[in-house]
Order: C-alpha cells, then sequence, then structure tokens
C-alpha cells in the first residue's frame, strides 16, 4: 500500500513539474515574439504544440511567426489550422488569406478574403490584383504605428530627427531669417544645417535655432547622433574641413561622417573619422544603445549596390576599427541608409531595394537564434510607409514614440518629419493569493475570457502566484483564477481608454478555501499496521504537515478526527482499536504544539466506515484492507 501511495505522489508531482514547464516556455516564447526574435518563437511554440499545452494559442503565433519571417509556406499550413478554430479572431481569416495568396492560391485567397469581410473585417486598400509584398499585406491587416503632428516642419527640407534629452535635433534646409542663403544646385534649396528644437514645440524653428558651435558649414551638415552622455555628437557633412571642399575624380564632394564634443554648451573640437575616405561617401551615423558599435551608410568599395548600411567598433580611446558590411540580407543592389539601433538591439533602416508600399520605404530586422545574426527584415507597413519616400527612422528610449520623415502627400514640404507613437504590447498580470494567510498559490490555472464570456487563454500560476496573459487594447474581458482546494474568484477589466505607453494592467485575485473539503491543503489520509495503533513513519510525516499547516498557514483552522479499522477481527475489538488510532494521532497533534480546543473531536468508528468493499466475508488482498486502516481529518471551520 506505501508504494501505492508513493506512485500516487510521483505521478502528481510529475504532471505538476510538467506543467510548469509548459508554462515556462510559453512565457519564453512570448517574451521572444514580442522581441522580435521570431525564429526562436516560432521553435518553442512547436514545442508547445507537441505537448499539446494550449495548442489553439500556440498555433496562431507559430503561423504569426512564419508570415512575419517571410515564409509563406509554412505561415499557411499553420493558418490552415488556425481558421478551422472555435471562436478564432476574425483577423486570421485576412491572414489565411494572404498566405494563400503567398503560395500562389489566389481564388481560395479570394474566398476567404469575402469570409474576413462577411464577418466583419475591413477590406483595406491592397489591390489582390498585384503580387504585393507579403509581410506588408500582414502588417496592413492590423495598424501597429500611429502618426502626431510636428508643427515645426517649414516649406523645405526637413528630416532626421533624433530626440535627445527632452530636445530634437534634425537636418533642415530651411535658413529661415537669412537675407543670403548658398543654394543646392540639385534641387535650388538652401544646403543642409542642424537645427535644435524642444520636443513638442509649436513655436516656428528659424536660423535662431541653429546648433551652436562649429557643427553647421556653407555646405551639407546633418542628421546627427549623440551619445547617451549627450557629450559627443557624430554628424553627417560634406567633405569640407578647415575651409576647404574636396572632390573625388568625378567632381562629386562626398560626405562624410564627423565627430563633435560639447564644451561650454558648444559643440567644437570637430574631427574627421578614420572610416571616412575622399572617393565615397559616408553618412546616417547612428549608435548602440551602450555607444560601442558606429552604423553608418556609405558605398564605399565592397558595397552590393548604390549604398550600404555597414557597422564599425568604437573603441574605448575613440578610434574606430573593425568596418563590416551588414550583408545581404539588409543591403541590395538598390540604396539602404539611414540605420538606427532600438534599445532592444533591432535594426532600422530605409531601403528602394527590398519590395514595399512605395519608393522608400523603412524597414525592421529579425534576429536569429543567436540574438545577433539578421535572419530576414519585415517592412513596417502603413503609416511609417507610403507610396513615396520614408526614411530616417529614430525610436525614442521608451520604446513607444519617435519620428521619420517622408515625402508623401499633404506634407508642408519637400520632406516633412513624421512622429509616431507605437502600442506596445499590453499584458494583465497578477498574483493569486490565498485569502486566509495571503500566500502565493502555485498552480492555480487563470482563464482570461472576452466580453461574450469566450475563453482566449488560460495559463497557471508559477510558484510565486504570479501570472502574466498578453491582451488587445479596446476590449472587456474577465480573468477568472480556480482551484481544486479553492472557491473561485473573477474579475472585471477593461483595456478601453488606457494610455498609449500603459503596458501592464493588474488584476490580483484572492481565493477563500473550500471549509468542507476533506483533504484541504495536504490533510491527507494517515494509514495504520495490522492490529496497532502506533503511529508509522509515513504517518508521522503527514501529521507533521498538518502541525505546520494549523501553525503557520491556518492559525484559526479547526479539525476533527476519525480513525477506522479493516473488516477482521470482532466488531467490539475493532471499536476498540479505532478509539486507540484516534487517540494516538490526537495526542501526536497535541505533543506538537496544536492547542486541544481546535480539535473538536477524535473519535474511532471501527468497521463501519469502509472505503471498499472488503467486508468480513469477503476476500481480499492485504493492500485493499490497508485501505482501511485510515485515520481522516475533516476540516471544521476555517476562520
Amino acid at each position: 500500500m506505501k508504494n501505492i501511495n508513493y506512485i500516487f505522489v510521483y505521478i502528481a508531482l510529475i504532471v505538476s513539474f510538467s506543467v510548469f514547464a509548459q508554462q515556462g516556455k510559453q512565457n519564453k516564447a512570448d517574451t521572444l515574439f514580442n522581441k522580435f526574435s521570431f525564429v526562436k518563437a516560432s521553435k518553442v511554440y512547436q514545442e508547445l504544440i507537441q505537448n499539446n499545452y494550449n495548442k489553439d494559442y500556440a498555433t496562431r503565433k507559430i503561423a504569426d511567426c512564419y508570415a512575419l519571417l517571410r515564409d509563406p509556406k509554412n505561415a499557411n499550413r499553420y493558418y490552415k489550422s488556425v481558421v478551422k478554430q472555435k471562436n478564432v479572431p476574425i483577423e486570421y481569416y485576412y491572414k489565411f488569406a494572404q498566405s494563400l495568396r503567398g503560395v500562389k492560391k489566389y481564388e481560395e485567397s479570394e474566398v476567404w478574403l469575402q469570409r474576413y469581410i462577411d464577418s466583419g473585417g475591413a477590406p483595406g486598400d491592397n489591390d489582390f490584383t498585384k503580387n504585393v509584398n507579403f509581410i506588408s499585406s500582414v502588417f496592413g491587416a492590423k495598424q501597429q504605428y500611429f502618426l502626431d503632428k510636428v508643427r515645426f516642419n517649414s516649406k523645405y527640407s526637413d528630416f532626421g530627427a533624433f530626440e535627445h534629452d527632452g530636445q530634437v535635433y534634425f537636418a533642415s534646409s530651411r535658413d529661415q531669417g537669412v537675407a543670403t542663403k548658398k543654394l543646392y544646385g540639385w534641387n535650388e534649396q538652401p544646403f543642409l544645417d542642424v537645427y535644435v528644437a524642444k520636443a513638442g514645440t509649436r513655436k516656428n524653428v528659424d536660423h535662431s535655432a541653429k546648433v551652436p558651435g562649429d557643427i553647421n558649414s556653407v555646405y551639407h551638415d546633418g542628421p546627427v547622433t549623440i551619445t547617451k552622455d549627450g557629450k559627443t555628437m557624430y554628424f553627417s557633412r560634406n567633405n569640407f574641413t578647415d575651409g576647404v571642399e574636396v572632390k573625388d575624380n568625378k567632381g562629386m564632394t562626398n560626405m562624410k561622417i564627423y565627430r563633435a564634443h560639447l564644451v561650454d554648451n558648444v559643440w567644437t573640437n570637430i574631427e574627421d573619422l578614420s572610416i571616412n575616405g575622399d572617393d565615397f561617401s559616408t553618412q546616417h551615423a547612428a549608435l548602440n544603445s551602450d555607444d560601442t558599435k558606429l552604423y553608418f551608410s556609405s558605398d564605399r568599395p565592397g558595397t552590393h549596390g548604390g549604398s550600404d548600411i555597414w557597422v564599425a567598433n568604437i573603441n574605448p580611446d575613440g578610434s574606430i576599427s573593425d568596418v563590416e558590411n551588414m550583408g545581404a540580407i539588409i543591403n541590395t543592389k538598390n540604396a539602404e541608409g539611414f540605420p538606427f539601433i532600438n534599445n532592444e538591439g533591432v535594426l532600422f533602416f530605409s531601403s528602394d531595394g527590398h519590395v514595399g508600399l512605395g519608393l522608400m520605404d523603412i524597414f525592421a530586422t529579425i534576429k536569429g537564434d543567436d540574438n545577433n545574426s539578421i535572419v530576414d527584415i519585415i517592412n513596417l507597413g502603413i503609416p511609417i510607409n507610403s507610396s513615396t519616400d520614408d526614411f530616417a527612422f529614430t525610436m525614442n528610449p521608451n520604446g513607444i514614440t519617435g519620428y521619420f520623415a517622408s515625402n508623401r502627400r499633404g506634407g508642408r514640404g519637400s520632406d516633412d518629419i513624421y512622429a509616431f507613437h507605437r502600442k506596445p504590447i499590453l499584458h494583465v498580470e497578477g498574483l493569486v493569493t490565498d485569502a486566509i494567510n495571503m500566500t502565493p498559490i502555485t498552480d492555480a490555472k487563470v482563464t482570461l475570457y472576452d466580453n461574450n464570456d469566450k475563453e482566449i487563454a488560460f495559463m497557471l500560476t508559477d510558484e510565486n502566484g504570479f501570472y502574466q496573459i498578453n491582451i488587445d487594447r479596446n476590449q472587456n474581458y474577465k480573468i477568472v483564477a480556480s482551484q481544486e482546494k479553492y472557491i473561485e474568484d473573477y474579475r472585471d477589466f477593461t483595456s478601453k481608454n488606457i494610455q498609449t505607453e500603459l503596458t501592464t494592467i493588474t488584476a490580483n485575485l484572492l481565493l477563500n478555501p473550500i471549509s468542507d473539503v476533506v483533504k484541504l491543503a495536504e490533510l491527507n489520509d494517515i494509514y495504520f499496521d495490522y492490529d496497532s495503533h502506533d503511529i508509522r513513519e509515513d504517518a508521522a510525516l503527514e501529521l507533521d504537515k498538518i502541525v505546520d499547516l494549523m501553525l503557520n498557514d491556518y492559525p484559526e483552522m479547526i479539525i476533527k478526527i476519525e480513525s477506522h479499522t479493516d473488516s477482521r477481527g470482532t466488531l467490539s475489538y475493532n471499536d476498540k482499536l479505532s478509539i486507540d488510532r484516534a487517540n494516538s494521532t490526537y495526542e501526536y497533534l497535541i505533543n506538537n504544539g496544536i492547542d486541544p480546543s481546535r480539535i473538536t473531536a477524535h473519535e474511532g468508528f471501527g468497521e463501519r466506515k469502509l472505503t471498499n468493499g472488503c467486508e468480513a466475508d469477503t476476500d481480499c488482498e492485504e493492500a485493499d484492507h490497508q485501505l482501511n486502516r485510515r485515520t481522516h481529518f475533516i476540516v471544521v471551520q476555517m476562520e
């Protein structure tokens, strides 16, 4: 009998550990997905599918991974399963339609697109007679970025906005307020200078807002980037130093990246960097999060096409080394430029060589398994990109707001700066806690429902009673926590009308113990040897758990004790033996610190309450008789 009990406990532990492991995998997969690590995420979601854990959810997410990896074949395979799910969000009809186009099943695609429209989805602006970019179409199905007004644009060219310490630095050819302007022959506009304005300003920005110091020259200057400490600036400028303009063998003045230092609030001590050359252009500087790498665009030798994205190391002494081309996944035979690295290490850049929505589009890179290599790119979609040139994307440290430039219709000048805000991933999270002793409840099932009481997802709490589930914005939800030893609790909450910057909604849940359950929180039966009332070693372990529970976890809990025998022996003898077993149990608890007033009764019932059919005239195995030689605990009161 002892071995059987151990087997049951062992199996229960295996199941518990397995569920906990799967929950950890789902959290890992979601984190990878949110950080654009779609290759890694897809592998973890695949493991969840194989283990049949939240299979519908994992299938939807792995389909999205393949779509974002521009793999229509695999995306189509998983979306085909997704659209068969009950209560699947209708946006997956659209995604399935797009994946069908990716594998050239155009007629079937139109059927699912119509189903999407009939279910309430908007048809969108895509012309399905064209072989449009697959990723752009998927991104267009659900808008990720939203535009905000910028009030300091001019009728000239404005671009390259970069925000630092509440100030926006940008390049502009406005030169407003200056009587004599030197014009750039290419477009008859003034040459670019670097300006600075307070972020969000509504005031006009004229020549008085040019950055102080030696940054601006008589030729093109800008855009810029600044180190995190605000003391060093990297900026683009025509090959012009000490009043001398240098031309290449074709008579062109190329671009260079220079470095300046802030001295007494003035940018000075201009340095010509070693990565520059007179016969090619180097421009569009960008820094990684710790200012140890410099990204730039250049048509230097080794370039794939018009211009490429390159990277170099910035050494502690300021020298620059190990110049490296970013490779063919990013660079094409056409032009790539304006790199930018956000705090997550994602590279954004502009290109007219990758398939997009228009001329020059803005793209983001996708990392591989090692979190360093780049395996693919994605188009940022509408409204960041348009049918014209879109470029010079930057993101603020908050990861939510930023800027880009475009020459799209509706702007004020030839190139205009646009601000954006991004709606980040939103999730509901909280703690599930015992209402009596405020301790965390492990392995509580937390289920998320929509406003129609349809289940969306579920998860189990970790060892700290914590849960976290990704949710959509502008929706009403209900979250329910349950555990077999507790009364379930729920919370209604909404993600409507919340701040864009908000990424977390907290919903803590308190569970009250079920007061009439027999086996509350490890109150397991204890067992006795044949014709004995001695407390066995395994029984002592269980009694020690009850002592700890009553002293530390539930100081108000009251119990009663019921002891029993098997059917062998006379009725009167078994009555006395069961009373002896009840007394032994009672004395063990009292001797280990339990107040006698917290045990309302300790009684013996002999063979009157057998747990099975092993009566006196029945031929039973010893293991079956053992199940009847027991002491049973009943919770009378919890608080």
